[in-house]
Order: structure tokens, then sequence, then C-alpha cells
């Protein structure tokens, strides 16, 4: 891929999540079997926030992500790179203070939060150890990391089922609940080309995290992964 090539991508990655915004998470709730309830769950856990951490929330979206961890009681940043779901995010959660950014070269200072979260976004950047290094750039020696991301099920058979379902239902459903399929069918093919439970932890070990381990999620579609600044 030439340089050209890099520069474009994130343009169109951002011009596709714009076009989706407005159904993006009814879509993501069809398409998961209700089960994005479940994970963002358990991101909330795992961060753990407490009263006067900061936290930014990078590929926010439209902030559902966010929103269970202000509840908390911590200073929430939601940041992501499409102003599509930032202007649909600011209309349905007013109180967080939204900010458009490029989890390449992030707009904060050194040092700046006590934890970073990154929930299925983290597939759409260019570079995601160079991502991943930025985020520890931004959080604070002894900081928390969380990533929430689509994995590899551990089980054999239910493996071969899931990517069935990727590459043959996934697109189908997403015709009827999205106003962009064909956005879905980028994301179904950026899931199957992801790597694996422990290749992702290693990326974020290279990127200057600590500590990192992992917890599969309705049997390792899903994998969070933590570690620390």
């Amino acid at each position: 891929m030439s340089r050209a090539d890099l520069e474009k991508q994130p343009i169109e990655v951002a011009a596709m999540f714009d076009e989706v915004a407005e159904r993006y998470d009814l879509t993501n709730d069809v398409l998961a079997l209700g089960q994005t309830r479940l994970w963002r769950r358990a991101v909330v856990n795992a961060v753990a926030p407490r009263p006067g951490e900061r936290i930014l929330d990078l590929a926010a979206g439209t902030g559902t992500s966010s929103a269970p961890l202000a509840a908390r009681g911590a200073t929430v940043v939601p940041c992501d790179f499409s102003l599509g779901m930032l202007r649909v995010g600011r209309r349905r959660e007013p109180a967080l203070a939204f900010v458009a950014g490029d989890a390449m070269r992030l707009p904060f200072a050194d040092a700046t939060f006590d934890a970073v979260t990154i929930s299925f976004g983290l597939r759409n950047t260019v570079d995601p150890e160079g991502a991943l290094a930025e985020m520890a750039r931004v959080t604070r020696p002894g900081g928390r990391l969380v990533v929430c991301e689509f994995s590899h099920p551990a089980f054999g058979p239910f493996r071969t089922i899931y990517s069935r379902y990727l590459m043959g239902a996934l697109p189908g459903i997403a015709r009827r609940a999205s106003s962009n399929p064909d956005a879905y069918v980028y994301l179904a093919e950026s899931i199957r080309a992801w790597p694996d439970q422990a290749d992702l932890a290693a990326l974020i070990a290279r990127a200057g995290w600590h500590d990192v381990e992992w917890l599969n999620l309705t049997g390792g579609i899903v994998a969070l992964h933590r570690g620390r600044r």
C-alpha cells in the first residue's frame, strides 16, 4: 500500500461512519444479536472508573460507550474521527464533551488521562500499534488501558459457524437494518483479518503497555484486553 493510500484510508473510513451514524447503534444491536449491552457492561467493569478520574473513550461514536463510564462519576472525554458520529452523539448525550480526534495524533497532552479505552475502533486505525503507543503517551504512569475488539472464537466448530455468519448472513441483515450495508461488508472483512487474542496482546505490549491480559466474551467473538502504563 502506498503512502497516498495510507493517507486516504482514514478519510474514507470516516466518511463511511458518517453515513451510518444515525442508525449505527441500532444496527450494531441487531447484528450482534443483543450482545452489545453485555460487552459494554464488561468494558465499564474492566475500566473500573472512579469519581474524579479522567478517562479517554476513543472511537466513542455516538457516546453509548462513554455515558456508562460518566455515570460512575468519572470525567469522560468521548473522542472520534467521524464528524457524523459526533453530531449524533452531541444531540443524544449533550452532557458529554465530545472531541474530534484521530487516534494516530491525539489532541491531548502527555499523561492527561487515568485510563484510556477503545471499543471496536482499533481495527479501523491505519497503524494499530502506533495508535496504542499514542494512547500510552496520553496516559499517566500507572494508568489503565482497556481494548474491546472483535476476535477469534476459541472453539473450532463455533469459529467456523461464526466466520460463515460474518461473510454470509451479516451483509444480508445489514441491508435491512443499515443505511449503508456496504460499510458492514468492510467491517466483516476487517474482523476476519484481525489478529487473534494472543497476537493482539503482543501488539499491545510492543506499544509500551505492561501486564497485558485478555478475557474472552461470548466465546471469543469479542476479547477484552487490559494493560498498564
